[in-house]
């Protein structure tokens, strides 16, 4: 099972390509996709959407991974992850992906073994689990860990 784990947000939203193969997990890909800040928001989601498009062309997974929204203190902020977050199920749904949406609490218990994990404690497990694998930055280390917990959760059921 190829699964693609995404971390959504306007400014970089992250991606990573895992197979799941049991309980092995085998790293297949990963990246960010930044957007112009200064670009019309039309413009920022529209390439958001191509650019992961292209990704699920390249790679070809069976599904989808994608964290949900949490409440901002912001209410901007929540609006343009909301916007972001549409743009990436837009780009999956176009390619007829099934979608499962896992809150940050899970996917960091599912990884790390605690809901509470600090973003260190989630890159440096990514780590043990993924020897030697490059991580594009931080928000691609996100979408991994959602494409892990996803692999791990679905393996209970």
């Amino acid at each position: 099972m190829i699964i693609l784990g995404l971390d959504p947000s306007l400014s970089c939203t992250g991606w990573g390509v895992i197979r799941s193969e049991g309980s092995r997990i085998v790293h297949l890909a990963n990246g960010q996709v930044p957007t112009d800040a200064k670009a019309p928001m039309p413009e920022r989601l529209a390439a958001l959407q191509a650019a992961l498009a292209e990704v699920i062309a390249a790679h070809r997974p069976d599904r989808a991974a994608v964290e949900e929204v949490f409440l901002n203190k912001n209410p901007q902020s929540t609006l343009k992850l909301a916007q972001a977050r549409g743009a990436v199920l837009a780009a999956c749904g176009a390619a007829g992906l099934a979608i499962n949406e896992h809150a940050a609490r899970l996917v960091k218990k599912a990884v790390v073994g605690t809901g509470g994990a600090e973003k260190a404690q989630v890159q440096a497990m990514l780590k043990v689990l993924l020897p030697g694998v490059k991580v594009a930055g931080a928000d691609a280390a996100d979408a991994l860990a959602v494409a892990i917990a996803d692999a791990h959760l679905a393996a209970k059921f």
